[in-house]
């Protein structure tokens, strides 16, 4: 690797364990999407209710601070083993499902273990990174991409060509991962009692900030991963050409990250958040007007202008609460997609009623308003300055 993660060999290997199964955890807690039209169509469910069943599953991210102050409270790494666990098992379920309500509460499941996985394992990262840690988080950060652009894919290969009910082997891997990732992810010291409290009177103002432009962003890409399969489907394109949209904004959207990172080490983020939100505003609208092969180009340079942000956030939101990381993870990351999920479910009536396109409109807006609400977010401090 290009950059120094903790103590050397043993840190990068841990570090890549836990980006494998930041790949295996959401690639299995984000696959939907991939088959959400085949399974509207099973279910035989309006479009209006897209949203919704979107919703079901990222909502339970929403419980990440609250998994974030009992993993800086109680310390360890059980949280994230758990919630690999729980993913997988809620993926493999979902083949096996019946009734709307049934595939709710599964996907309630899936969004419940997620929350589990990722405070502790972000605080962790953090951990072996002594120096580049923006690097090192965009690195972890990619495994998710990664996961999450290729699973819908898998999903839609295997819905196609062996039917619903064998979705569980996409399981596997986790069951193999598991007992690896005990070892893999570092025991977090419990936070002690006596330790500083957090200052929530000085937080306030620079975490509500960034609560919010992390749910404006989480809102853009759920719409995009929601949607554009659906309007695809409408137009009469195919289920693993469809999903192939979601794969190409989130591998390719790997680039942006690691770029991210890197710019997070030494460059301020502020300028960075501005410009990354007003291009993504642009892209959505070419998506909308444009056709063809430009589809997948446009869809990929969105991917790489939104997922540079990502890591600058999270570093951000630990620089804000130095005394309880996992917590500031949990923040920038759970609730801001609990929030961003919640908001998709009101376009699905708006996908209903004015066209599935009109959802990515409205997406373009909630960009333009993050990148000014990026004008006064905090700094991160550089490696540098740590």
């Amino acid at each position: 690797m290009a950059y120094t993660i903790g103590s050397g060999d043993s840190a990068d290997r841990r570090l890549l364990g836990l980006s494998w199964s930041h790949f295996l955890n959401d690639g299995a807690a984000t696959f939907l999407p991939g088959i959400l039209p085949a399974l509207l169509i099973q279910m035989q469910l309006s479009v209006s209710l897209a949203g919704t069943i979107m919703a079901a599953l990222l909502v339970g991210q929403g419980l990440q601070p609250l998994v974030g102050l009992l993993g800086d409270r109680f310390g360890g790494r059980t949280f994230v083993v758990l919630g690999l666990l729980g993913s997988s098992a809620g993926g493999a379920m979902i083949g096996f499902v019946e009734t709307p309500s049934a595939l709710i509460g599964v996907l309630v499941l899936i969004g419940i273990s997620n929350s589990l996985f990722h405070p502790q394992a972000l605080a962790g990262v953090r951990l072996l990174a002594h120096e580049r840690q923006g690097s090192a988080m965009s690195f972890f950060l990619v495994g998710g991409e990664i996961g999450r652009g290729v699973w819908p894919a898998l999903a839609s290969l295997v819905v196609v060509h062996i039917g619903m009910g064998y979705l569980w082997l996409l399981s596997i891997p986790a069951l193999f991962t598991l007992p690896l990732l005990w070892h893999w992810a570092p025991s977090l010291a419990p936070r002690q009692a006596d330790t500083t409290p957090i200052a929530w009177r000085a937080h306030a103002g620079p975490l509500t900030g960034l609560v919010l432009f992390c749910a404006l962003r989480a809102l853009i890409i759920f719409t995009v991963i929601t949607f554009v399969p659906v309007l695809w489907s409408q137009a009469g394109g195919g289920l693993t050409a469809g999903a192939s949209f979601i794969t190409v904004l989130m591998v390719v959207g790997v680039i942006g990250n690691l770029g991210g990172g890197r710019l997070a080490d030494s460059k301020p983020t502020r300028p960075i958040l501005v410009a990354a939100m007003l291009i993504s505003s642009a892209l959505l609208v070419a998506f909308v007007l444009l056709d063809g092969v430009w589809l997948w180009l446009v869809l990929a340079a969105l991917g790489v202008a939104l997922f540079s942000t990502l890591p600058l956030t999270i570093l951000i939101a630990q620089d804000i609460l130095p005394e309880n990381r996992s917590f500031g993870s949990g923040l920038a990351l759970g609730l801001a997609n609990a929030i961003g999920a919640l908001a998709v479910i009101a376009l699905g009536p708006v996908a209903a009623h004015c066209g599935a396109a009109a959802p990515l409109e409205v997406a373009a807006v909630c960009g333009v308003i993050a990148g000014l609400l990026a004008l006064w977010l905090p700094q991160h401090k550089t490696s540098a300055a740590i």
